[in-house]
């Protein structure tokens, strides 16, 4: 299997996605998709061009890096513009994915809790130089 059939893979998953759902974005029966994520073929422009504006991040399949910005698909499959909702692709440390997962896993009280906590404390800190 090679490393880009992987990151296909990888980047359905990513977006919450079936074999069948993605293949259907981009165009091709339920056995291509699975040939493309098992590596048996590869996907054509016309394909990569379909589900790059679903919100596949096309570049990781091909660098195995992700794009800084990647543009999220909305809940009725439409693409969100980057100024409606960005999505931000970074390494994160194990700590910071696991205060990641425990937000996700809050309801939406728990969120802005933790939203408020985490702006007071961030406005005690002095200035980063970037940020």
């Amino acid at each position: 299997m090679s490393d880009f059939s992987l990151r296909l893979r990888e980047e359905r998953k990513r977006l919450g996605l079936s074999q069948e759902e993605l293949a259907t974005i981009g165009g091709v029966k339920l056995n291509a998709q699975s040939n493309y994520e098992n590596g048996k073929r590869a996907p054509d422009a016309d394909y990569l061009a379909r589900v790059a504006a679903r919100g596949l991040d096309v570049g990781f399949l091909f660098t195995g890096e992700r794009s800084p910005v990647v543009k999220a698909p909305a809940a009725n499959g439409e693409s969100i513009t980057p100024k409606e909702k960005d999505t931000v692709m970074r390494a994160v440390t194990r700590e910071e994915a696991a205060l990641l997962d425990n937000y996700e896993a809050a309801d939406e009280r728990g969120r802005a809790a933790a939203r408020s906590v985490l702006d007071a404390l961030a406005q005690s800190q002095p200035k980063r130089a970037n940020g």
